[in-house]
């Protein structure tokens, strides 16, 4: 059984000098002893009330953004009340404070920032696009993630999971799909993210990207062999198929009535369990369970189709069978009176 429950990746204020954030431009201008404070919320704050004296929405461990409107009402107040206001705020369990607009910070913010070790970033960038920015990374880079044991591709626009026990042909089956143009995203370990709205999105591990062992050939480079159309870097996870060894004892649903999931990071995922015997072109099975999912997505499921048609069969024969029944009570009663 694999561990899906997930782990939450640490994040720290120095964390946003990061390559990833480099077109937003933050300089760091104080609180260098400070970039180890921890980060554990992917959203930022604007904490306007903070500076307006009120500070128990300001939450712990959240970036803190300053910009124009905050400034402009510091200037409206006297300076030793900013001066205490901006005590207050920086006294808070913040991680970091990021100034926008290109807006001077003044000696005050910034004496408290060196002096209480809270990290101060400075941007000439907008304020709308510095939360922009941040809030998309922190959401990636806070999303809890799981890495499991087995292939992700897109088929015709679903995410599908394959899921299976070593040597139950899960790369050889994939190698197929891609062979019939779906796209591969990884192979073996699949890291799997659980971003806001209960989105889960799948990417391939490091050094292995895009590669597939296969037993009997080795390591192959599926870019190199079916082109660069031929892979994804990332994808949602929509679909989960579990391969199993075909046993005869095995208790399958022969209709597909029943609905399974699959509990990733929390998040359950729509699951069909298949029997992967000899003689069996599973590619194409799960091309077909694929496509079937996404008819159910949109309303059209032909076993249950079939299932009401069955029902409807039944009720129409019970009731002509009532029918007859009655009719033929009627006529012996018919025959006992005239025999009187």
């Amino acid at each position: 059984m694999q561990d899906q429950t997930g782990t939450k990746p640490p994040l720290h204020a120095g964390d946003l000098q990061a390559t990833a954030l480099a077109s937003l431009g933050l300089r760091l201008v104080a609180g260098h002893k400070g970039l180890e404070r921890p980060i554990d919320w992917p959203r930022v704050q604007k904490p306007g009330l903070a500076i307006a004296g009120f500070t128990p929405y300001v939450k712990p461990n959240r970036v803190q953004i300053l910009g124009e409107s905050e400034f402009a009402f510091l200037k409206t107040l006297p300076a030793g009340i900013a001066r205490e206001r901006l005590d207050a705020f920086t006294a808070l369990p913040i991680p970091c404070v990021v100034v926008t607009k290109g807006i001077d910070p003044g000696p005050v913010l910034t004496g408290l920032c060196r002096r209480r070790r809270v990290p101060l970033f400075v941007t000439s960038r907008m304020t709308s696009i510095v939360i922009e920015g941040l809030t998309a990374f922190l959401e990636e880079s806070l999303a809890p993630r799981a890495t499991l044991h087995g292939t992700l591709l897109e088929v015709g626009g679903l995410g599908t999971l394959l899921l299976g026990e070593s040597g139950v042909g899960k790369s050889e089956c994939a190698l197929a799909l891609v062979q019939r143009g779906h796209r591969l995203v990884a192979d073996d370990l699949v890291v799997v993210q659980r971003f806001p709205n209960d989105v889960l999105i799948g990417s391939s591990s490091g050094l292995i990207r895009h590669h597939m062992e296969l037993r009997g050939l080795g390591i192959v480079n599926v870019p190199m062999l079916f082109g660069v159309a031929a892979v994804l870097e990332r994808h949602t996870v929509e679909f989960v198929i579990q391969l199993t060894d075909w046993d005869s004892q095995q208790k399958i649903d022969r209709l597909g009535l029943d609905e399974e999931f699959e509990d990733i990071l929390g998040v359950a995922v729509p699951r069909v369990r298949m029997p992967v015997a000899t003689g069996r072109d599973v590619a194409l099975l799960v091309e077909i369970a694929a496509r079937n999912h996404l008819l159910k997505r949109r309303g059209f499921n032909a076993a249950r189709e079939i299932a009401a048609k069955v029902h409807d069969e039944i009720a129409r024969k019970s009731a002509s069978d009532r029918f007859t029944v009655a009719r033929r009570a009627r006529r012996k009663l018919s025959a006992r009176e005239r025999a009187r």
